[in-house]
């Protein structure tokens, strides 16, 4: 692998998550009913990880993940594993198209901090696979992810009770992410993914409608999170890569929100000190390529044009063909592709088999070493 190399993202690349396999479910499931320990389901999470990264070899991929097969969510289970953070139980789960998901939330009980985070020893486990044609990712919500979460409804006056002053909260919630990074690091990680939903709900115009936001005031929430995310960046070392990935929501194969890139690209695309973007473009939620002519120049764009969602292969031609016209805002030798999402942002996984999903994943390769005639290397 050539020096160039060694970051994500690769011309064929994907989110990070994938479906859990059965035998994790179930002894995720008699972990939670208390009939197996903590060790035993650590050992079969580690089984499974070794697997799918075996998997993920074969398939030719340059990046391997675990996953995200030790957690539950894409993003509350990073949150727990802050100080100063606790998993609660709430009365309704967050509502997608047509599904709900689990009742749970993440409430602030004391000072946040970044020290001793899980999520280290997890990426520690999948650095000791890598080898010379690989590189292993950590995938993590973005800072403005936490932010947004912190100020839900339910919990905001418990949140506000220990952070009354919510520019310290925010301090604390950069502070705490320089820490994890800083760790990360140490372990050895050269590429960050920042997964933020964040921003597809200031694009969604039905958003805007049922909470009031203005132009204006859109403004101000955006400049927000550009602070909050960029903060948390500052001082990285040179050869660490932070890159980010945005969609619109993605629960059992359902999606939370729609709209296109246009509200948000002069902020998230111009402004977001990333190296790379990775866009869902899986269909016409998404709306048209033409917002990416706000992408910064030499900014890497990872067009999302694969669907988790459903089994169904895409046409080759057809996706060739859009990356074609996505190359008329940002140059061909700065575009990859890779599905819109994950394939299990939760543990319960979209609608799919393991065997559907690989297909997707061989697709994905294939279109790519075809449009780009190359190794997936830069």
């Amino acid at each position: 692998m050539s020096d160039q190399g060694k970051h994500a993202p690769f011309r064929y690349d994907y989110v990070g998550s994938f479906l859990r396999p059965a035998v994790l479910k179930e002894a995720r499931e008699k972990y939670s009913q208390g009939e197996i320990t903590a060790e035993d389901l650590k050992q079969v999470e580690d089984a499974c990880i070794l697997d799918l990264i075996a998997k993920q070899k074969a398939a030719g991929y340059h990046v391997i993940t675990d996953g995200e097969f030790r957690r539950s969510w894409w993003h509350m289970d990073f949150f727990w594993g802050l100080n100063g953070i606790e998993k609660r139980n709430t009365a309704d789960g967050l509502h997608f198209h047509d599904e709900v998901t689990k009742a749970e939330t993440a409430v602030i009980i004391g000072k946040i901090s970044g020290e001793n985070h899980p999520f280290v020893e997890h990426y520690k486990f999948v650095k000791a696979q890598e080898d010379e044609h690989t590189i292993a990712k950590q995938t993590i919500p973005a800072p403005a992810q936490l932010l947004a979460q912190l100020r839900l409804r339910d919990y905001r006056e418990q949140n506000l009770s220990v952070y009354p002053d919510e520019e310290e909260m925010k301090n604390d919630i950069v502070l705490a992410y320089q820490q994890v990074i800083r760790d990360l690091y140490a372990a050895g990680c050269r590429t960050i993914q920042f997964d933020d939903c964040t921003w597809t709900l200031y694009a969604d115009r039905a958003f805007w409608k049922r909470f009031g936001i203005t132009e204006e005031s859109l403004k101000k929430i955006a400049e927000e999170e550009i602070d909050i995310n960029n903060r948390a960046m500052e001082g990285k070392p040179e050869d660490l890569v932070i890159n980010t990935h945005v969609c619109r929501g993605n629960f059992h194969s359902t999606y939370a929100n729609e709209g296109a890139y246009d509200p948000i690209a002069p902020y998230l695309f111009a402004r977001e000190n990333v190296n790379a973007l990775y866009l869902e473009y899986d269909d016409a939620r998404s709306g048209g390529f033409e917002p990416l002519k706000q992408v910064t120049p030499g900014k890497k764009v990872v067009l999302g044009l694969i669907t988790t969602k459903r089994p169904e292969l895409e046409d080759k031609n057809v996706i060739k063909r859009r990356i074609y016209e996505a190359a008329k805002y940002v140059p061909l030798e700065d575009l990859c592709l890779s599905p819109q999402c994950g394939f299990a942002s939760t543990e319960e996984g979209n609608k799919l088999t393991e065997e559907e999903q690989w297909a997707k994943l061989a697709l994905v390769r294939e279109i790519a070493e075809e449009v780009w005639k190359d190794s997936g290397e830069f």
